[in-house]
């Protein structure tokens, strides 16, 4: 994981955009680079994962122009052979290939790219900022105006706090030039509905998200696996394990008190053969770590704060202890499969019509919770489930297949992968929220010190305060009040609470865990 940051304008000093720039040390501890062009200023922090030598440090140059990013380009070699006719390349970064490629095909190249990036570019021949992000948001780019015509964009939203005032999520799937943002892909809709039955189906998901997994393997430095015993991290897991020549290290996290999905992360883990290592947190670890998650998040969201804590307190823990730099998860098969409350979905136009809703807007909850969880502590995410061709592949599936019509969720994705690649007990077993399988226990700890920060009358004052996005229960209040303190003014960054559709009946609660909807059952035992 790097940083990256951009401004065109005049107004903003080098010394204040290295300020803020600053803010995201952690993201690239290596190597550190601001240069100014006499346009703009680009700023790259290096977190060496490809091309680890010193030639892989950017800004990449080609005939003036320059390029900052943050991404894994995946194929890059091929790209590279390619052009290798009529390109030097100097180093092994994967990145170095976008500036020859923009050279061959300008904005075009970014509908092009199989990849996880947000880029910054100076065109020095058409005098101009052209900055992109990837069709999820899987790299974050945040950006905002300050004032005087000038634009800024960078990594996190904490670069821009003070700069800008107004902060905005750069939207995946775009690039911005001459003013303005363009579309070149919406990898949630589907340009036709795909009638494939169900056997070809699972056929292709599971060859699909094999090369996911796959060429998210191809690194200079030492990946590790994030496993919480559920099935979309065992499942990429026992992928990652058949296609490696040596055992792959595995990480699960637990509540000292109740870690519901540690002995199913151990039975997985020793199923695949992986080098397994289990975390146990406390209370104490809990609230410890409450302040510093939200301010690493730039997130009042209660479900995103909730599982951010223990993947954040596991992440540290890989971080202080092991040489990992990169790390595989399991977000984003949820949204492309259907969760617990989407077995409520009214008809097969309304569940693909949310999931649509939840992938385009996946960079402000779970994505997000992902990346700053892991960079934070100087590491890499890699996501399988949101390769870009395994994402169009799915989205564009009859909805009627993928619905819950099997009594079992994600039954598409089970039976894929049904011939030996997990136990049975954990390929079929009920979905458990990952903020209430590190343990129940958590959830109730953040809930219990709420409650005992407000009285009644007071909380209901203080969330009055709030028109965007106003809280509803003690927990969200302080939530949201700890995120003002970092990002004042700035709530709408986050499009609102990632709260089952309450449009649909059996979906109107309070909470957002699934614990609260009829049909959780079973799950998280």
């Amino acid at each position: 994981m790097c940083s990256i940051m951009g401004y065109w304008g005049s107004s903003l000093s080098p010394e204040r955009f290295e300020e803020g720039f600053r803010r995201t040390r952690s993201r690239g501890p290596d190597d550190s680079r601001i240069i100014n062009t006499g346009k703009c200023l680009l700023g790259f922090q290096r977190l060496a994962i490809m091309g680890m030598t010193p030639a892989g440090m950017q800004p990449f140059s080609l005939a003036g122009s320059y390029l900052v990013c943050n991404g894994e380009i995946y194929g890059f070699r091929k790209i590279k052979e390619a052009l290798s006719s009529r390109y030097r390349f100097q180093s092994g970064s994967d990145c170095e290939v976008l500036l020859p490629l923009y050279r061959e095909y300008g904005t075009a190249m970014f509908a092009m790219l199989d990849a996880e990036f947000a880029c910054i570019l100076y065109d020095k021949e058409k005098e101009e900022l052209v900055a992109a992000r990837d069709p999820i948001g899987i790299r974050p780019l945040y950006y905002g105006l300050d004032g005087t015509g000038g634009i800024l964009f960078a990594s996190e939203a904490k670069n821009l706090v003070g700069l800008v005032e107004k902060i905005s999520p750069f939207p995946p799937g775009h690039y911005y030039q001459n003013g303005r943002f363009v579309r070149y892909c919406d990898i949630a809709s589907a340009p036709a509905v795909c009638r494939d039955d169900l056997d070809t189906a699972c056929r292709k998901i599971r060859e699909k998200l094999t090369a996911g997994v796959e060429k998210r393997l191809d690194a200079d430095a030492e990946i590790g696996f994030l496993l919480s015993g559920g099935l979309d991290s065992s499942l990429v897991c026992a992928i990652a394990a058949r296609k490696s020549d040596r055992p792959i290290r595995t990480f699960a996290i637990g509540m000292s008190e109740d870690a519901i999905d540690l002995k199913y992360a151990r039975e997985a883990a020793a199923y695949i053969g992986s080098d397994h290592r289990e975390i146990l947190i406390t209370e104490r670890d809990v609230i410890g770590a409450l302040r510093t998650v939200i301010a690493l998040l730039g997130s009042y969201d209660i479900t995103t704060i909730r599982a951010s804590i223990g993947m954040y307190l596991l992440c540290r823990a890989i971080h202080e202890t092991t040489d990992i730099r990169v790390l595989l998860t399991g977000e984003v098969s949820d949204e492309l499969f259907g969760y617990k409350y989407t077995d409520f979905a009214p008809s097969d136009e309304a569940f693909q019509k949310e999931a649509e809703k939840r992938v385009r807007e996946l960079h402000m909850y779970d994505v997000l919770r992902a990346d700053r969880c892991i960079s934070v502590n100087s590491m890499e995410a890699r996501v399988p489930f949101g390769d870009l061709d395994f994402v169009r592949y799915v989205m564009s599936l009859d909805p009627a297949l993928k619905r819950n019509r099997y009594e079992k969720g994600k039954y598409l994705l089970r039976r894929a992968f049904s011939d030996g690649y997990l136990p049975p007990r954990i390929l079929w077993r009920e979905k458990a929220a990952f903020s209430d399988a590190v343990g129940h226990s958590m959830v109730d700890i953040l809930k219990r010190y709420a409650e005992e920060l407000y009285t009644d009358e007071e909380a209901k004052a203080r969330c009055r305060r709030y028109a965007h996005a106003r809280p509803f229960t003690k927990e969200s209040l302080l939530y949201r009040e700890i995120f003002e303190e970092y990002y004042p003014g700035q709530s709408e960054m986050i499009a609102g609470f990632w709260m089952p559709n309450r449009e649909w009946e059996g979906c109107d609660v309070g909470d957002p865990s699934a614990r609260y909807l009829s049909n959780y059952r079973e799950s998280g035992v």
